[in-house]
């Protein structure tokens, strides 16, 4: 069974309190002369305190098209995926020799050669490392890399596997578009890395949580609830106010028919490691799954402190689960992101 030996995240230094960037964003976001009543209501109900940025505020007016947001990607990328990566091979007592398999996601951000390609020689990492490197998946990749490296696992029992994600959300910001999409993103997005090493069968002693299954589920109709449209300015995100309806609509029967496959329901989970989509997506969350109060009280600290990450989110709110409020050894939890497509991973482990 795979095991999850370490979690680590990873933020740039710039932080910044929602006020402050709000007052910038305003700046770049909104046409000259636009009013900017709306992008402070929406700021205000990002439930998000502060946010760290990739960049010093001062430069995101200077930010001039596709390319130059994408070279600054690729080298922010590489730094903090280094970062990342050593941080979390530190933590599970491994060096980058042992790293038989490395997946690399991001969707905020290209690079050929990819940003795992970039790292082999920097880390320390074996020329014959298998590299994935996905783009695509938005917020869902944190939960669906942890599946897809426990299906890989599976198939090599005896390998160490390494998650990476590295989302850079602040330099897809769209000059002077006052579309709500783009506002309610300059609210709620932030930037951050994470790393995630698994190890298989046949390496799994030690600590960390088991992965017992993982459930992907892609919903009909829902093409255009997330994602981006690729301008010359960049990526224009695509954020549908239906989104939470649509978490109302699916992940009940979703979640509920996984857990009865393994003889469990919601009451028994012992922790919910769920991706901070915003405020409205996260009240449908426990409405749907009818949760205690507190259940997502990890998810609303990070969203509160960080604000979404895109798919380094929910490994974000993994670590913190495993730091600050360890469940009991051997009792089960639901660990669950949504994201383009649009559709949802479960994950299914056991602490």
């Amino acid at each position: 069974m795979t095991r999850i030996a370490a979690v680590h995240g990873v933020l740039p230094p710039n932080r910044y309190p929602q006020e402050e960037i709000t007052d910038v964003f305003a700046k770049v976001c909104l046409p000259q002369g636009g009013d900017r009543r709306l992008l402070d209501r929406l700021h205000t109900s990002a439930r998000v305190s502060h946010r760290n940025l990739v960049l010093p505020l001062d430069q995101y007016g200077k930010l001039d098209g596709f390319g130059m947001a994408n070279d600054l990607f690729i080298e922010a990328a590489v730094e903090l995926g280094a970062e990342a990566i050593t941080g979390a091979l530190d933590a599970a007592g491994l060096t980058p020799d042992d790293v038989d398999m490395i997946m690399c996601t991001s969707v905020t951000g290209i690079a050929a050669p990819s940003v795992d390609a970039r790292l082999v020689n920097r880390l320390g990492l074996r020329p014959d490392v298998k590299r994935v490197p996905v783009f695509g998946l938005g917020c869902v990749a944190g939960a669906a890399g942890i599946a897809r490296l426990h299906d890989y696992l599976r198939g090599w029992p005896g390998h160490v596997a390494v998650l990476l994600s590295v989302e850079l959300c602040s330099l897809t910001l769209q000059r002077g578009d006052g579309s709500i999409a783009n506002l309610v993103a300059s609210a709620l997005f932030g930037d951050g890395a994470a790393a995630v090493v698994a190890v298989g069968d046949e390496r799994a002693a030690g600590q960390g949580p088991t992965v017992v299954d993982t459930r992907s589920h892609l919903y009909p109709e829902s093409g255009r609830v997330m994602g981006w449209d690729v301008r010359d300015s960049g990526f224009k995100v695509v954020l549908d106010a239906g989104v939470p309806d649509v978490v109302r609509t699916y992940l009940a029967g979703d979640v509920d028919a996984f857990l009865r496959g393994h003889g469990l329901a919601a009451p028994d989970m012992t922790a919910w490691v769920c991706h901070p989509g915003g405020p409205k997506v996260l009240d449908a969350v426990a409405e749907a799954l009818e949760l205690p109060g507190g259940a997502l009280d990890m998810t609303w600290r990070s969203l509160d402190a960080i604000g979404n990450l895109s798919s380094s989110s929910v490994l974000h709110v993994l670590r913190d689960t495993l730091a600050l409020r360890p469940p009991p050894p051997g009792t089960p939890g639901l660990l669950i992101a949504m994201g383009p497509g649009f559709c949802s991973e479960l994950v299914l482990l056991r602490w």
